[in-house]
């Protein structure tokens, strides 16, 4: 039994249970990931994140780190592995039951669950080469040390991983059959100024090799032209399939895989508040800066649900810890 059960322990989610203790709220934290932090944590922990206030840029781990740490001072009920299931909303609160069983009883609930599950998109020409070279994420650049790597794909994951590789591997090329990039800009500048190898428009026509991937064909995506390229490795960066599961039987309210919220951050649901990339609304931007404002206000508005004393409008932080010591 907790004041405020948050289903997702991403950076969103981490943030809220800190500012829910803040709030002077008790939490539990629900993720189907056995570690917190989310996406973050799981697929990119040595990415450079750069759109976070206060940090010009931050390794992803060390944000995680930085906001267990700071979610710490909430001592947060962490239910990691386990995949919320079934949410009942009551006049009194909320019951969520998990995968394993567990049953969280809450006065409200705050979903941050991002995109939910998700599992890459395959590449055909290379099935059947897993644990042989093919890689859909790359956690550690420095496992491809010294190594020839080729990466196919155009967003964010594959321009993130080429700039990644790039100072470890022996070489990097990037293969998108576009001859634009859909990453950020600024990261499209970077890889155009540095040492990785582009070949655009171009497709993956075949991947050989035997107890390890040996060499990829590639062809123009016009002309037909091939080329033989060496590699050791190949990372399919061509995106997520995600699924949000269980949440789609909850009786929310949805747009696409997202949940609509209003101004408050609430859900058609009473008690039940969501924030981060799962939450929409007209005018939404998806950033982690983001997210962690919608965090904010959505506990500030549904702490007067928990316990009527409280006000939505929460003082300064400052005023609130110089009472808290003792002070006037």
């Amino acid at each position: 039994m907790v004041d405020v059960a948050i289903v997702g322990a991403g950076p969103t989610g981490l943030y809220a249970a800190y500012y829910a203790g803040f709030r002077g709220l008790s939490v539990a934290l629900v993720d189907a990931l056995e570690q917190p932090g989310g996406q973050m944590a799981a697929l990119y922990p040595e990415k450079q994140v750069y759109d976070v206030a206060g940090f010009p840029a931050v390794r992803a781990q060390d944000l995680v780190d930085s906001l267990v740490e700071q979610a710490a001072m909430a001592k947060p009920e962490y239910l990691l592995g386990h995949q919320a299931t079934t949410l009942t909303e009551t006049d009194q609160g909320v019951e969520i039951t998990t995968s394993r069983g567990t049953v969280v009883a809450a006065r409200a609930a705050l979903i941050t669950g991002g995109i939910g599950s998700f599992s890459p998109r395959p590449l055909p020409a290379a099935v059947g080469y897993e644990n042989r070279g093919l890689k859909y994420f790359v956690p550690r650049p420095d496992e491809l040390a010294g190594t020839d790597v080729v990466i196919v794909g155009g967003g964010d994951s594959a321009v993130d991983w080429a700039l990644s590789l790039e100072p470890v591997a022996r070489s990097v090329t990037l293969v998108h059959r576009r001859q634009q990039f859909r990453a950020h800009d600024y990261s499209v500048q970077l890889l155009h100024a540095s040492s990785v190898r582009l070949c655009t428009p171009f497709e993956v026509r075949a991947v050989r090799g035997g107890r390890q991937i040996e060499e990829v064909e590639i062809a123009h995506a016009r002309s037909g032209a091939g080329e033989v390229l060496k590699a050791d490795s190949v990372v399919a960066a061509l995106g997520f399939l995600s699924n949000i599961g269980p949440i789609t039987q909850w009786g929310l309210a949805l747009r696409g895989r997202h949940l609509l919220v209003d101004r408050f951050m609430r859900t058609n649901f009473r008690r039940v508040f969501a924030a981060g990339d799962i939450a929409d609304y007209d005018g939404k931007i998806k950033l982690i800066s983001v997210g962690f404002g919608e965090a904010a206000l959505a506990i500030n508005n549904l702490a007067p649900l928990v316990d009527s004393r409280l006000q939505a409008v929460p003082g300064h932080s400052s005023d609130a810890l110089q009472r808290a010591g003792g002070g006037g």
